[in-house]
């Protein structure tokens, strides 16, 4: 199932819903960023680009996709996990999911991942994502969010994303 496939105007996915850029400036922070679609190697992504510091308890920039309406769901129990295109920095990442029955900002369940300085397809199963400041078990039929993000270490943020898919089971 594809959540973008990179065609949308601007910065809208294919989901109907819009990519946002999110710095840790919402809660004090100095890192920042910016988000923009642009065709990077011949290839037409969303490329986020900024710096992660850490003062001020800061330490993230990430682009983010609600990935249902608002007040609804994305219920992907039947697949086996996320599959993304992406070219980065030679640095590591993390890819972030949210549930709407997470009461706080800072509670997802998380994996990491590197990112290239090459294009190339990553499959993260759910079984990789890990409670994040939560008790809720990962459950891949409450998703309401995805972000990648740079986070918790001062670094030159560079990642540049052509898909993004739930991968089928089997």
């Amino acid at each position: 199932m594809i959540l973008d496939g990179g065609t949308g105007p601007g910065l809208r996915a294919e989901n109907g819903q819009m990519w946002r850029c999110i710095c840790d400036s919402v809660m004090g922070g100095v890192s920042s960023a910016t988000l923009e679609r642009a065709q990077i190697d011949g290839v037409s992504a969303l490329h986020l680009i900024g710096d992660v510091r850490l003062e001020n308890n800061g330490g993230f920039v990430q682009m983010s996709l609600d990935l249902a309406a608002p007040g609804a769901v994305l219920d992907a129990s039947g697949f086996s996990g996320i599959s993304l295109w992406v070219l980065g920095n030679d640095a590591r990442y993390n890819i972030h999911l949210r549930s709407p029955d997470m009461t706080r900002v800072w509670q997802s369940w998380r994996a990491e991942f590197h990112a290239p300085a090459s294009w190339t397809r990553l499959d993260i199963p759910f079984s990789s994502f890990h409670p994040h400041r939560t008790d809720l078990p990962v459950n891949p039929a409450r998703l309401g969010r995805i972000g990648l993000v740079a986070i918790g270490r001062e670094m030159r943020a560079d990642l540049a994303l052509a898909r993004l898919e739930l991968t089928a089971q089997g």
